[in-house]
């Protein structure tokens, strides 16, 4: 019999307490369980339980400083996003500008005085565009007051881009109903409604002219919001147009777009088939007695691979974890005619009767992946509780209950989420694929020379362009193992950088004989006369191993040779997941002391592999 709903509010509290005391982060299920949370009443009491945590508790978390700007009263939304931002696996600092102080801080860039933010979220109200004084008979003269109200807002934020590498969060803003229905003539409401739609499609297009502008659909998002979004006694009483509920859900998206800016995002998609892909068990039914396809609650089956196959087409790496026979399966993936997902959809397939979690962490050694690149989902409490005590860093979602909802519970947090797609991502099942026939091909070689000669490796450095500056930024995000410095340099900074003479920054691209790997590595060099120095390099696991980041380093040193440097001078800076590229700069003929290294380019030995074969595109 499952618990009571409060006895499980009061668990998270007491799990939140207790991690305080003892001086931890919340471990993975809790922070899990924070996501998960739709009550925004246990919402707002577990962020300010979490704010008041000691911040070395939550050291091992990741560190997002956060400033919010605001039209009107903040109200509870600040705790409300420190419970999506410990969720996350984020140590957020969270600064408030004051009261009224919405446009200078903008304007002037003037966050607070902790350095500058990661992000910057702008809490907006219906209010800031309307007029104090209007009239609905006179249309003409409130349009021209809402949108030069739009046009001011337009100009603050491109100030503010200007001013800090922050990304900017706005939102879409609902339309009250009082001002919607105080326009007695149909047509002049519908007129008054056209003008608050094209203002929010205006603010969503903000980002399509700034790349460090965000704006979340809060106004679309409010239509499923199962409460109201609006209190008139708050409102009025305290400057508080939003609802707990509503700033909530705002508090959720500003947490997407964090995970997606910070790199932790997900990658994989690891999936159930009975009663998840299909209805039915394939064992006792056959292939042709499941459910697919039809009415309900085949289409509902149906629409979870549609969403699966989407999610596929935008880089989504799928597995297949079934407790099944093969020969079954692959037979009802190959033969029913409903099947959106065949046999090819899959990167891996785990279909047997071992556990699945060690089925998921196989299939992540064989991608090159970790497994905090996972979601799990599956309709067994049983298989989902097992994943979750073994393997805490996989997100779990689950298929139980009704199938209507499954689509509903795989995309609401926003797992896949990236600040942009890119080439890489749609290809990147296939990459995984391809990787998988690497693996194999490896295994008729008696060396890994033989092997690495027989790949036919090519490697490729070039100058960042406006084509690849947004694959640079997500590498930066997104890649823990080989990121020699830490340091996440976002689309905006890397843009600057690559327009500044006084830096370097260069994408890695890699082919084989199996087919193109696409860009996998960026190097951020900070340039002077006689002396360089290497921001960052990172380079993608799935490259790791072939001597792709020697390739790299020599050719780095070639340009700073040319260039008519004397010393290049490089750090490394240990953290809990790059262990693996600790000794890169020795090997690459740097000397150092562990942390920092130097070498004289004149000088420096050539550790260009033999096996790769070298191409720049053009000279920086």
């Amino acid at each position: 019999m499952p618990e009571p709903e409060g006895m499980i509010m009061d668990a998270l509290l007491d799990a939140l307490r207790e991690a305080a005391l003892t001086g931890r982060a919340p471990d993975p299920a809790t922070r899990r369980a924070l996501l998960e949370l739709d009550d925004a009443a246990t919402a707002r009491q577990a962020g300010r339980r979490l704010a008041r945590t000691p911040a070395e508790s939550l050291r091992d978390l990741r560190a997002l400083r956060v400033a919010i700007v605001a039209t009107c009263t903040v109200g509870s939304f600040e705790p409300l996003l420190w419970t999506g931002l410990v969720g996350a696996g984020f140590r957020p600092v969270i600064d408030k500008s004051d009261y009224g102080a919405f446009d200078m801080t903008l304007a002037g860039a003037t966050f607070a005085d902790r350095g500058d933010p990661d992000i910057v979220v702008s809490l907006l109200d219906a209010s800031y565009f309307l007029p104090r004084e209007w009239s609905p008979v006179a249309f003409e003269e409130f349009e021209t007051a809402v949108r030069a109200r739009l046009s001011e807002l337009t100009g603050l934020v491109t100030a503010c881009a200007e001013r800090t590498p922050a990304t900017l969060i706005l939102h879409t803003v609902p339309l009250p109903a009082e001002v919607r229905d105080a326009f007695l003539g149909l047509a002049d409401r519908a007129r008054m409604s056209a003008l608050w739609h094209r203002l929010n499609a205006e603010l969503l297009d903000l980002g399509a002219a700034h790349p460090q502008v965000v704006t979340v659909d809060l106004a679309g998002a409010l239509a499923d919001l199962p409460a109201a979004a609006r209190d008139a006694r708050l409102h009025r009483y305290g400057d508080l147009p939003y609802t707990d509920e509503a700033l909530h859900h705002l508090a959720g998206l500003v947490r997407r777009v964090a995970q997606a800016k910070q790199g932790l995002s997900r990658k994989v998609l690891a999936i159930d088939l009975d009663n998840t892909l299909w209805g039915g068990v394939l064992g006792e039914v056959d292939a042709h007695g499941v459910q697919l396809g039809g009415l309900y609650p085949g289409n509902a089956y149906k629409e979870l691979q549609r969403t699966a196959r989407r999610l596929r087409d935008q880089g989504v790496i799928l597995v297949l974890a079934s407790k099944n026979d093969p020969e079954p399966v692959e037979k009802a993936l190959s033969d029913h005619p409903e099947m959106l997902l065949r046999n090819e959809a899959f990167s891996v397939r785990a279909v047997n009767w071992s556990p699945k979690a060690g089925n998921l962490r196989k299939a992540a050694a064989s991608l090159g992946l970790s497994v905090e690149s996972f979601v799990f989902m599956d309709d067994s409490d049983f298989e989902r509780g097992h994943v979750a005590a073994e393997l805490p860093e996989v997100a779990v979602v689950s298929a139980a209950g009704d199938p209507a909802y499954m689509v509903d519970s795989l995309l609401r947090h926003g797992w896949f989420d990236v600040m942009s797609l890119t080439d890489t991502d749609r290809r990147r099942p296939e990459l995984y694929r391809t990787r998988a026939m690497r693996s194999d091909f490896s295994e008729g070689f008696g060396s890994s020379q033989e092997f690495l000669e027989a790949l036919r490796l090519t490697v490729e450095v070039a100058p960042v362009t406006e084509f690849t500056v947004a694959r640079v930024a997500q590498l930066a995000a997104r890649t823990n193992q080989f990121n020699l410095t830490g340091v996440r340099f976002d689309e905006a900074t890397t843009a600057r950088m690559r327009d500044s003479p006084d830096h370097l920054v260069a994408s890695v691209a890699v082919s084989d004989r199996f087919g193109d790997e696409g860009v996998v590595g960026a190097l951020w060099v900070e340039r002077a006369a006689g002396n360089w120095r290497v921001l960052n390099m990172v380079l993608s696991c799935r490259v790791l191993g072939r001597g792709v980041e020697l390739a790299t380093a020599a050719w780095l040193v070639e340009r700073a040779r040319r260039a008519g440097a004397e010393l290049i001078e490089s750090r490394y800076v240990p953290s809990q997941k790059n262990g693996v590229a600790a000794d890169f700069w020795s090997r690459a003929g740097f000397t150092g002391d562990g942390t920092v290294f130097t070498v004289n380019p004149g000088s420096a030995a050539d550790v260009m592999p033999g096996w790769i074969t070298f191409h720049e595109r053009s000279a920086i």
